[in-house]
Order: structure tokens, then C-alpha cells, then sequence
């Protein structure tokens, strides 16, 4: 496994100190923490490349040339959804065109369409349906592991455990038990949005606050499951807004050490109500991708999503700070209501040629990042070592 070298080091110090970066690249080389301050230079530093170039250092020192990913299956359950989110083109009301609920038999149907795929993970999050009975959320979980008992079940933003809970008519920390029980193992990292209170009441005030999503994710760490986080960023939020986020993720993590990965997550305005926003260009989402892994120190993964990003812009995320390209996929609903026009899915041969091409060495792995399969014997060791370290940091 390849590592930073001296020169390279040396190389990236210098352009730092010209571009007035020097004091957060010392920071970076001495593995020390940046501050809100050193996160707002770097977004204003005008060489995004300099700026990708240190991301890339932290991420060679912590996997070298590894590139992450996994076979998996993605579920929306439903697009019905009471929300009203300004960015979403995804939501439904009950009656209009096109709004679905799907049956727990309905849930089951699409794993088994999948029997023949080497998936280890499915990943079921939908709209907020209050209509939907606590026994829904159960049954869809034994549905998909009545026909595949071996697979993880990645499922519910913080959001829809939240409403999974007032269902149920007890507190989250009663109702996780009884969702693990049926077959959850993980929760993804969707709906956190951004946290500050004045986008939140711009954009998406009916759904859950920045503090309710971080208490929801510190009861689902302390239930033994981990998790991922992420950011839309892109609409109407500021720099200061986005550190803000970065902070507040990195002390959640410093609490809990229940996440596993930072997903930053592209706006897509078409279809949306925020249609008439320009969304985030290319050098923008590789700016993301890279504050990402320079302010969160203490998340192991940083997941460059290919589904929203595209491929090429996937595979340079690659050497600007990430190192995780999620998966195989199959049937994404949500982004491509909003103008996608990635693949709905990929075969696992595919995804292992884009990180060729991109330099890097290919890692399967599951969800909670133990090495399924890698490029060479030396990447399997070295991977397995870092597996652990991501499922015990």
C-alpha cells in the first residue's frame, strides 16, 4: 500500500505557503485537527487543486491506493412523503401521479429479483408516509431477509426513525432493539441535509433539525449500529454554514465513533422547487469531497457517490480525498427523479475497471467495511487491517 513520500510532502508545502495555506498544511502534515477558521481558508483558497492535493495526502496516508466498494441493491419503499422538501423531486402526495407504496411482498420480490447478483448490502430509505403503520417498517425489514438471511440491511435515515418511532408509540431507544431483531444492520447517512436553522426553515421546515438529526444518530450509535452522514450542499447554504456541518459531524464522531463514512451529496435542481439554483459545478463537488476528508480526521471513509456524481467526476474524487465509491446500486429512484443521468446501475466488472483507471486498487467490501475481495494478497492484508480499524474507531 502506497503512502504520501517526503517530496510529495515537501512539494504540497510549498504551494501552500504561495497560495497563504501553509499554516492549515502543517496542520495536515502533523495530523493535527483544523479549525472552523482553517476550513473557511481552505474554501477560499483559489487552488482547488493544491487544496485537493492535501486531501489526497490524508487520504494515501490512511489507505494508500485502496479504493472501496460493494455489490449492493437500493430500495425506495416509498415516495410518498409529508415533508415538502424545496429540493426534492423524489416526494409524492397520496393520490398524485406516480405515488407508490410498496407491499412488504413487493419489497421481498425485488431482492429475489436479484438472487442471481453477488449483493451483500441492500439499501432501503423512501419518503415520510404517516399512514404507514409501525409493523410496515418490521415487515419490510423480514421481508428482504425471508428471501436473503445473509445480507445487511443498511436502512431509515434519521428522519424516518424518527417517524418509525412515533408509530410505535415509544421512544427510539426502544424500537431500535425490535428493528435490529427483525433484520436491520446499519443506517445510511441521508437526510441530515444542512444543519443550520436558517437554511433548514428555508428549505425543509417540516423535517427534522440539524440537533434532532445529531440526537437521533447519537441513539442509533449507542444501539450498537453504525452509521454514515452527509451534506447537500450546493442550493442555498453558505461556506461558514457547510463548516458548521463538518464541525458538528466531527463532534458527534468524537463522542460516539459511530460513523463509518461522509457522504457529500450534490444538489440536483431540476424538478425541484429550487429549479431556478444552478447547483454545484465539478470544481465545487471536488472542493466537498475534499474538506470532507480534511476536517473530518476521526470518520475512516470518504464516499465520492457515484450515482450523483458521474463516473469521470467519481474517479477524480479519487485523488481529492476519497476513497470509497459506494456500489453496484441497481434501481436508484431519488436523484434520478431530480435529473440524474448516471446508470441506475452498474456491474461489479465495471466498477472494478473505473478504479483501475483511476489508479487505484480495487477493495470489495461490506457494509461495515470488512474486505470482501481485493486487487492482490498485499491489499487484502493491508485492507483487513483497516477494517478494523473503521469498525472499532
Amino acid at each position: 500500500m502506497s503512502s504520501p513520500t517526503p517530496q510529495l510532502q515537501d512539494s504540497l508545502l510549498q504551494g501552500a505557503l504561495a497560495a497563504g495555506i501553509g499554516a492549515q498544511a502543517e496542520k495536515v502534515f502533523a495530523g493535527k485537527r483544523l479549525s472552523r477558521d482553517d476550513g473557511l481558508a481552505l474554501y477560499a483558497c483559489d487552488d482547488i487543486h493544491l487544496v485537493g492535493g492535501l486531501a489526497n495526502f490524508v487520504r494515501e496516508r490512511l489507505h494508500g491506493d485502496h479504493a472501496f466498494f460493494n455489490v449492493n441493491q437500493h430500495i425506495n419503499y416509498t415516495n410518498i412523503c409529508n415533508k415538502l422538501c424545496r429540493f426534492c423531486a423524489f416526494q409524492r402526495l397520496p393520490g398524485q401521479e406516480g405515488a407508490y407504496v410498496m407491499s412488504p411482498e413487493e419489497v421481498g420480490a425485488k431482492i429475489r429479483e436479484c438472487l442471481d447478483e453477488p449483493v451483500t448490502e441492500v439499501h432501503m430509505v423512501a419518503g415520510i408516509y404517516p399512514k404507514l403503520p409501525y409493523e410496515y417498517y418490521l415487515d419490510i425489514l423480514r421481508a428482504v431477509k425471508d428471501v436473503r438471511p445473509d445480507i445487511h440491511i443498511k436502512a431509515f435515515t434519521m428522519i424516518e426513525l424518527m417517524q418509525i418511532a412515533v408509530r410505535a408509540k415509544k421512544p427510539l431507544q426502544e424500537v431500535l432493539p425490535e428493528l435490529i431483531e427483525a433484520g436491520l444492520g446499519s443506517c445510511p447517512g441521508g437526510g441530515a441535509e444542512v444543519f443550520a436553522d436558517r437554511v433548514h426553515l428555508e428549505g425543509y421546515h417540516l423535517k427534522n433539525t440539524g440537533d434532532q438529526w445529531i440526537e437521533t444518530a447519537r441513539t442509533v450509535h449507542e444501539a450498537g449500529l453504525k452509521s454514515n452522514a452527509t451534506m447537500l450542499h450546493g442550493h442555498i447554504e453558505t461556506v461558514e454554514e457547510r463548516v458548521d456541518h463538518l464541525d458538528r459531524l466531527r463532534l458527534l464522531q468524537d463522542e460516539t465513533g459511530g460513523l463509518q463514512c461522509y457522504i457529500p451529496l450534490s444538489f440536483h435542481p431540476e424538478n425541484t422547487e429550487w429549479s431556478h439554483l444552478p447547483g454545484p459545478t465539478g470544481l465545487e463537488e471536488l472542493r466537498e469531497i475534499a474538506l470532507g476528508r480534511l476536517m473530518l480526521d476521526n470518520v475512516p471513509h470518504i464516499k465520492a457517490y457515484w450515482i450523483m456524481l458521474g463516473i469521470p467526476m467519481a474517479q477524480l474524487a479519487l485523488s481529492y480525498g476519497a476513497n470509497d465509491v459506494d456500489g453496484t446500486v441497481v434501481e436508484e429512484r431519488i436523484y434520478h427523479d431530480a435529473g440524474a443521468t448516471t446508470p441506475q446501475a452498474v456491474e461489479r466488472s465495471e466498477l472494478l475497471r473505473w478504479i483501475r483507471d483511476a489508479g487505484r486498487i480495487p477493495v470489495e467490501r461490506d457494509t461495515i467495511y470488512n474486505v470482501l475481495w481485493s486487487e492482490d494478497a498485499q491489499a487484502q492484508a493491508s485492507c483487513s487491517t483497516d477494517a478494523e480499524a473503521a469498525t472499532t474507531s
